[in-house]
């Protein structure tokens, strides 16, 4: 299984490092900072575009991988 990569939104930051994000397709996932939060994202608030990898077990739970910073 392939997981699928698309572009975000956080809408709400939730407790441990989990935000809510809404997709392109206007659904909502909860994802998590992958890797080292501090270090590859800074601070990540509502608003924020982001690259997030969905699970192929679970469409509704993913991880971010990037902030993206060129819109």
């Amino acid at each position: 299984m392939i997981a699928r990569r698309v572009s975000a939104i956080v809408r709400e930051e939730l407790p441990r490092l989990v935000f809510r994000v809404e997709l392109e397709n206007r659904q909502q996932v909860l994802a998590h900072a992958a890797g080292q939060p501090e270090k590859n994202f800074g601070r990540l608030l509502a608003g924020d575009h982001v690259e997030v990898e969905l699970s192929p077990h679970d469409v509704s739970r993913g991880r971010i991988l990037r902030k993206v910073t060129n819109l």
